[in-house]
């Protein structure tokens, strides 16, 4: 399906990772500080925060294992790790072994005991990528080396799709009980369940047909992620075949859960990035995903308020890019729902490095805000 993502970014390549990331993160905060006067360790320190630090000078990350492990023969959990570790292994579901990667940061183990237990940030690719690639593209390894935090990158099998999207669009796979949410869910519950995980700090997101599969994941499994980051995706629903996928990303698509209408009666903590000139994705979809989460926390009984703020942020290219912030907040705490509309942005990761594949480096952070935006909340 190569119409799902054509555009790709034709910026300069930074020196480095570990720079882009620190210089991004830290252009972050002092946006941040500006606009509410509250540092990233004020919003740590919310009602139902967890601490943690995000802005410091990024560790280098240990080199890709090549071996390939079962994780139903990992030990029960990892205890005491002297370093970062960036890990290949597969995963048997329904017949099928998908591949993904594992990012374990450097931990710290406070005196005797088992090892603390972390935040997990699952990560959906988009089309034409892999784990390997989105992670490097998006440079979240650097970040959550310093949160500390564990990544995972579930990666999508070209058999079930030549280009490698998930298939959001599929009705086959938009329930949560059968076919790649069940999947996701089953392999996030198995990371759990093998690594010290905090359960209550568990968070998805995804680009493309990733943010649009994370957006249906966490519909349906509102106990099992904390919240959810949509970047340049569609909300759940929005297809049911080809031609109303074709239909939803030229023009928008209206959220609903096909088969399980109740699922998006428990959305949870919702950030979403897009591109203004994305001509892949239309923009109004990410719109759309907004709205729907905003009415559903009001819903539930979260009195929310909206504030509307267009800033200038720079990149770590050095180059200035507008974004339009919508912020939908309770009172001066938590931020419930963040929409980031970046002025010019194409369809690829905001903030992103060129060292991976569908990223614009000129675009304020994604992964920063995401990561911060994610670490004010728990279930």
């Amino acid at each position: 399906m190569p119409w799902w993502m054509s555009q790709s970014s034709d910026a300069e390549r930074p020196s480095s990772v570990a720079r882009w990331a620190a210089a991004a993160t830290h252009r972050l905060r002092r946006v941040w500080q500006g606009e509410s006067g509250m540092l990233l360790t004020d919003l740590r320190q919310a009602p139902g925060a967890q601490p943690a630090t995000l802005i410091q000078p990024s560790a280098p990350v240990a080199k890709e294992a090549t071996e390939s492990l079962q994780v139903s023969k990992l030990s029960p959990a990892l205890t005491k790790p002297r370093r970062a570790a960036f890990t290949r292994q597969v995963f048997d579901f329904q017949g099928e072994r998908y591949g993904f990667n594992l990012y374990v940061p450097p931990q710290a183990v406070p005196g005797e005991g088992s090892a603390p237990l972390l935040p997990l940030l699952v990560m959906l690719h988009g089309c034409q990528q892999d784990a390997p690639d989105f992670a490097r593209g998006t440079g979240m390894n650097e970040l959550a080396a310093q949160t500390p935090c564990m990544v995972l990158y579930p990666e999508q099998l070209a058999t079930a799709n030549q280009m490698r999207c998930w298939n959001w669009y599929d009705i086959a796979h938009q329930g949560p009980h059968a076919g790649e949410p069940a999947m996701l869910a089953a392999l996030t519950r198995q990371v759990i369940s093998r690594y010290p995980v905090d359960a209550a700090r568990v968070y998805i997101a995804g680009l493309s047909a990733g943010g649009a599969m994370a957006a249906i994941v966490a519909a349906h499994h509102p106990r099992l992620f904390a919240a959810v980051g949509v970047h340049s995706g569609l909300p759940p629903g929005a297809a049911h075949d080809v031609m109303s996928a074709f239909k939803a990303m030229r023009h928008g698509g209206h959220p609903h859960a096909p088969g399980d209408p109740a699922a998006l009666a428990d959305v949870m903590p919702t950030i979403v990035f897009h591109g203004s000139a994305d001509d892949t994705v239309h923009p109004d979809n990410s719109v759309r995903i907004v709205k729907a989460s905003a009415a559903a926390l009001a819903a539930s009984g979260v009195t929310l308020q909206r504030s509307v703020l267009a800033q200038t942020l720079p990149a770590a290219t050095g180059e200035l890019r507008q974004v339009m912030r919508t912020v939908y907040r309770r009172g001066t705490g938590r931020s419930f729902v963040e929409y980031w509309s970046v002025e010019a942005g194409p369809h690829a990761w905001s903030g992103g490095s060129v060292e991976g594949s569908f990223t614009d480096p000129h675009g304020p952070s994604a992964s920063a805000a995401m990561l911060a935006f994610f670490l004010q909340h728990r279930r």
